[in-house]
């Protein structure tokens, strides 16, 4: 069994610097489990000290039911893929993928059944006589794989792996890692900033700011139910639209102020909004819950706000719209066939059941 599991763990750089504050984080036998946020946050560190690569300033780790705090990382029976591929340059594809085993003392017939096994397993074996220098970028990551897999290890950590890639390669990669996992059913734990990888990729996502775990979920539920206003808005491409503004009471309706804007609170949400009645607040709403009033057979009026579209950005399958209420900018997503004039007054309607508020003080979310 390869569970891992951090209990209250830290990390104090030199200089009183709190890079990893008190995470606590259990990753299940066979599972995806992806570490996100953004350069700083503290995943990476977290990663290193799961493979032993750095010290733990408290708490403690286990992998198994072992604890491993004062154990070798040659010793946590775990294989780690970095970011730079870290690749020998002078030798070929197959001493690459076997240097680990030969320094095991592995028999020779073995690592050559391992070696062979995994490079069919990545599609990689036309390539085993040749120098890293002789590979794309991509293969480079297949044989920094390969070199994890044929160790056999309990646990596969991976460190931005696909950051070293141009777009089209991370999209394939990124498909060719979550079917590797499927197929060698290992638990796997992966750091990357790229929330589309975080999102497509893992079982669970586990969203890191300044050292501190904010939010541990599936994609989905982090997506939809995010735990504070910094999840809400790393979480989602384009990333949620941000307004602040204050709750008013209207003939015995509650309505979100922005300003230049007034849009009506669902009453689903009363209960929680009451008591910010006459307070500041910030409001949340995702690029794909606004829609041109024009494609709309009905609307509410309360929920049609005026607008000025500054620019639109056609993106194949669907357009950008960058609009203006006066106090704030925000992103409407719409359909391809979309083409507001520019510097001109539209309406757009906001889907008031999908909305997201947060309390300004703890930027936490209400509902």
């Amino acid at each position: 069994m390869a569970q891992v599991s951090l209990k209250n763990v830290c990390k104090i750089f030199p200089g009183n610097v709190m890079a990893v504050n008190n995470v606590n984080l259990g990753i299940e036998n066979k599972e995806f489990m992806v570490m996100v946020g953004p350069s700083g946050c503290g995943k990476s560190t977290t990663l290193r000290m799961i493979a032993g690569l750095e010290d733990i300033s408290s708490g403690d780790i286990f992998i198994g039911n072992k604890r491993v705090n004062d154990i070798p990382a040659k010793d946590r029976d775990i294989a780690m893929v970095f970011q730079n591929y870290a690749l020998y340059p002078h030798m070929t594809v197959f001493e690459n993928m076997s240097f680990g085993l030969r320094l095991r003392h592995i028999p020779k017939q073995e690592i050559a059944q391992r070696v062979n096994e995994a490079a069919d397993i990545l599609g990689i074996k036309r390539l085993l006589n040749r120098k890293p220098r002789e590979l794309s970028g991509g293969e480079r990551q297949r044989v920094a794989v390969g070199r994890a897999i044929v160790r056999k290890p309990m646990v596969f950590l991976f460190d931005e792996p696909l950051s070293n890639l141009d777009a089209k390669m991370r999209v394939q990669m990124r498909t060719e890692i979550h079917k590797l996992h499927i197929r060698l059913q290992t638990t796997i734990i992966y750091v990357t900033h790229d929330q589309v990888e975080a999102m497509t990729m893992g079982d669970r996502i586990a969203v890191m700011k300044d050292g501190v775990l904010n939010q541990l979920d599936d994609p989905i539920d982090v997506y939809d139910h995010p735990k504070n206003k910094f999840v809400a808005s790393f979480i989602g491409s384009p990333p949620m639209n941000i307004m602040q503004g204050r709750i008013i009471k209207k003939e015995g309706r509650l309505y979100f102020d922005e300003g230049k804007i007034q849009v009506k609170v669902v009453e689903d949400m009363y209960k929680k909004m009451l008591p910010y009645v006459g307070k500041d607040v910030l409001f949340g709403i995702r690029s794909e819950d606004i829609y041109d009033k024009l494609f709309v057979s009905e609307a509410p009026p309360e929920n049609i706000v005026k607008v000025n579209c500054e620019v639109f950005e056609p993106m194949g399958s669907e357009v950008y719209l960058y609009l203006n209420t006066g106090r704030h900018t925000f992103i409407a997503r719409v359909g391809a066939h979309d083409r507001p004039k520019v510097n001109q007054e539209m309406d757009v309607v906001f889907d008031m059941s999908k909305v997201h508020f947060f309390d300004k003080g703890t930027e936490e979310t209400i509902v």
